[in-house]
């Protein structure tokens, strides 16, 4: 069993940064970050994999988000820099448990996400 606590959302200019945090108990393995808009389908926005190695971005999002996770603090990050309104959504930390990593899986765990709303 994984539970997965996501923070640090908010209020953000266009052109800030934030960095949304997600508290992770029990054994993940790829884990990932999404967002839904309203009135949007979730996406897949970064992706890491089991062994914090490699990494993967939507097209939207490179070179502006970076995903990273701490294992001694169990804790994965993403740091979003040069915000913009279209980055305005809810943002969910997601962990899968099973082999296998990338945008394109199954997560099975899921928290209950955090607002971030960028002002142009």
């Amino acid at each position: 069993q994984v539970q997965l606590v996501e923070s640090g959302g908010g209020l953000v200019q266009a052109g800030g940064s934030l960095r949304l945090s997600c508290a992770v108990s029990g054994r993940a393995r790829a884990m990932a970050w999404f967002r839904q808009a309203p009135g949007k389908d979730r996406i897949c926005v970064a992706t890491i994999s089991p062994s914090n190695v490699y990494t993967d971005y939507a097209t939207s999002v490179k070179g502006r988000f970076t995903i990273s996770r701490d294992d001694a603090k169990n804790t994965l990050y993403l740091q979003m820099n040069d915000l913009k309104p279209e980055d305005t959504a809810r943002y969910y930390c997601a962990a899968r448990t099973g082999a296998g990593w990338g945008r394109g899986v199954e997560y099975n765990y899921w928290g209950q996400g955090t607002q971030v709303t960028v002002s142009s």
